[in-house]
């Protein structure tokens, strides 16, 4: 009779679960998952500005990509831990050449991001502040580490990966991947008669190729993160094929990269993948967190045939192994 009663109690208990646990999301499901944060200029929308990911992988791994000038310095309360700071390129949009002092500050169309980050750059104080690696590819990682260096930070710290092969930091791997954009490093980030000579010429110096990234987290998930570009090969040779990525972060933005129907022909014909984060559209995309028709992701997610998922500032997004969304899905 009393192993009877237990039994029932048991039965009971793991009912209860079942039926609290979110509909799409099992309770493995909630420590395996990579989590994706978005760090956006205002609360709960996806805005002109706004670049800023945090990848949370399940081993506790806290991965920082594009810091741009959406992220109000070290001491933003939205980091937290970050382990690994990864950089596409060194355009200020992205390597951070001024940024916010705090969120919601302007409107959605145009940020207040007007606390200045040269000649250092907000990506690299923020390293330096956290004690994080810097993972870059191309001539980006010399520059970068004299940044580091000359805050006080550990060169060491930023690590260079070549097209081709990949790093492993505590059971995610890296790889970059050609990007066809442009990687002009702004005078302004430059100290001296040297940076000063190139910003009154209207030049940039030259840092080797910009980069997208392939990362391999520990539970399985392949995700793509392709910078600022238009259309490659590799897109399909390398991102699809050699790896098979699942998870793709796209620029939508148009003019400067790939646009909203351009990105929908890499996501539907060349990577395939089962879900894409919308990333860099230059808009004002939201209005209290809904999409706004007319605008260009309101364009990709119809032309696009993967699910699309909007980065909303501060809501955390979760992906299985697969690429199945299973937190934070509907947007």
């Amino acid at each position: 009779m009393i192993l009877r009663n237990w039994l029932a109690l048991l039965l009971s208990i793991a009912i209860l679960l079942i039926v609290q646990s979110p509909i799409g999301q099992s309770a493995e499901a909630s420590i395996s998952d990579v989590k994706i944060t978005p760090l956006g200029s205002h609360e709960g929308e996806f805005c002109a500005l706004d670049r800023a990911l945090v990848f949370e992988d399940p081993n506790g791994l806290r991965i920082l990509y594009d810091a741009g000038r959406t992220v109000a310095g070290a001491e933003d309360p939205r980091l937290g831990e970050i382990d690994v700071v990864l950089l596409s390129h060194v355009h200020g949009d992205h390597l951070g050449d001024r940024r916010i002092a705090e969120v919601n500050a302007g409107t959605c169309a145009q940020p207040e991001a007007n606390v200045g980050t040269t000649p250092n750059s907000n990506s690299v104080e923020l390293a330096v502040a956290k004690g994080a690696r810097m993972v870059v590819g191309s001539e980006m990682s010399s520059f970068l580490a004299n940044k580091v260096e000359r805050l006080g930070g550990d060169p060491s710290t930023v690590q260079l990966v070549r097209f081709g092969a990949s790093r492993e930091i505590d059971g995610v791997s890296f790889t970059t991947v050609p990007a066809v954009h442009s990687n002009g490093l702004s005078g302004d980030f430059i100290e001296g008669e040297l940076g000063e000579s190139l910003s009154a010429a209207g030049l940039n110096a030259y840092v080797g190729p910009p980069t997208g990234y392939v990362i391999t987290f520990s539970n399985g998930l392949v995700a793509y993160l392709s910078g600022d570009t238009g259309v490659t090969a590799e897109q399909q040779t390398v991102v699809a094929g050699q790896y098979g990525a699942e998870l793709v972060v796209m620029n939508i933005g148009d003019t400067f990269t790939t646009g909203p129907t351009e990105a929908a022909y890499v996501i539907n014909e060349l990577v395939q993948p089962n879900a894409v984060i919308a990333s860099h559209a230059n808009e004002a995309a939201t209005i209290n967190g809904k999409v706004q028709p007319e605008t260009k992701t309101a364009a990709f997610i119809a032309a696009t045939e993967a699910s699309v998922y909007v980065p909303l500032s501060g809501r955390m997004l979760s992906f299985d192994a697969d690429g199945v969304c299973t937190d934070g899905c509907a947007n």
